[in-house]
This record gives C-alpha cells, sequence and structure tokens, in this order.
C-alpha cells in the first residue's frame, strides 16, 4: 500500500511539473508574437496588438504600478519613445497586476502623473502575460516588422541609471533598424515578479 501511494505520489508530483512547464512556456526568438485585442488602455480605449500594424518595431513592455524596479526605468522608457517615435518604433506598456495599487485607477493616475506618451494598457485578465511568458516588471519583448519575437530581457544592465554600462534595448533596436541582428537577443529580466492570479 505504501508503494503505491509512493508511486500516486510520484506520478502526480510529474504531472504538476509538467503542468508548471506549460504555463511558463516561454516564446524564443523568431516566434510569431502573440496577438492581443481589446485591452483597455488609460485614455478608456481598447487597444489591439493590428492597432499598430504601420509601426516596424513594437515594443511591449510589461510593467506596473507599485514596483520600485519598474518605477525606476520610467523615465526611460519615456526617453526612448522619444528617441525611437519618428524611426517608426511603438513602444506599448502592459499592466496584468490586479492588486489594488495596479488597477487602472492608478493607472491613470501614473499615467498622467509621469506624462507616458506611449499606450499603457491592463488585462485584467493576465492572458498576455501569460501567452508573452512575462514574469517581471519590468520585462521587454521587442516585435520586429513581421510581428516576430526579435528581442527578450531588460531594457539596461542596471536598475541605477548610473551604473548603465549596456543598453541592451537601445542597442536591439539599433540594429533592426539598420537590418541586422541585435547583438544580443536575450538578456537576463530582473524586477519585481508579476503577481499572477491561481486558476
Amino acid at each position: 500500500m505504501a508503494k503505491k501511494l509512493l508511486v500516486l505520489g510520484l506520478l502526480a508530483g510529474v504531472a504538476m511539473f509538467v503542468a508548471c512547464r506549460a504555463e511558463a512556456a516561454k516564446l524564443n526568438i523568431g516566434d510569431p508574437a502573440p496577438t492581443f485585442s481589446d485591452l483597455i488602455g488609460v485614455d478608456d480605449k481598447k487597444h489591439s496588438l493590428s492597432d499598430y500594424k504601420d509601426a516596424k518595431i513594437i515594443v511591449l513592455i510589461f510593467t506596473c504600478n507599485h514596483c520600485p524596479v519598474a518605477v525606476a526605468y520610467e523615465d526611460r522608457i519615456i526617453a526612448l519613445q522619444n528617441d525611437y517615435k519618428d524611426k517608426g518604433v511603438q513602444v506599448i506598456a502592459v499592466n496584468v497586476n490586479n492588486i489594488p495599487a495596479d488597477r487602472l485607477d492608478k493607472m491613470k493616475i501614473r499615467a498622467q502623473e509621469k506624462g507616458f506618451n506611449f499606450p499603457y494598457l491592463y488585462d485584467e485578465s493576465q492572458k498576455i502575460g501569460h501567452d508573452y511568458g512575462a514574469e517581471v516588471t519590468p520585462h521587454v519583448f521587442v516585435l520586429d516588422q513581421q510581428r516576430k519575437i526579435a528581442y527578450i530581457g531588460s531594457i539596461d544592465d542596471s536598475q541605477n541609471v548610473q551604473k548603465v554600462k549596456t543598453h541592451y534595448l537601445r542597442d536591439a533596436l539599433d540594429a533592426l533598424l539598420e537590418g541586422k541582428q541585435p547583438p544580443k537577443t536575450v538578456t537576463r529580466h530582473f524586477g519585481c515578479s508579476i503577481k499572477y492570479e491561481k486558476k
């Protein structure tokens, strides 16, 4: 009986491991970008990936309000959109956390306070986060003109702007705009873990 229970326990563990692996499926460079539609923005309009079909490159950034790492990058994201908007690059920020500090009403306040110059979208269902395998805030996914994944990772190599040595995201964008592959297509992402809800 004990042996049977042990075998059943092991099988359950394997099933749980497989389920976790499936839940945490990651995108690879070159994969088609998961689409999204009807995500509400801080402008109270619904946004879809197809709305940005004219952009040469899309920078999709999973972020939120409460995370100090995400907050530390807000000015850099604003500057990035300013510097690359005339080159056909569109930044889209998405928040999937449902804790009170990260809900849409607080997102609107934050966007207005900071003067966000890019769409800031909310996905209460968290589907887009699961589709992309986003794990932290901020977590960056760059979509090329064919809407394939061209870069995954961090914006740069330090939360402290004074200590940044390598601008991974900008380097990736510069290369893609020249028709080249980014010098690094995947970098280590860091930040606060996304607050996924158990199903």
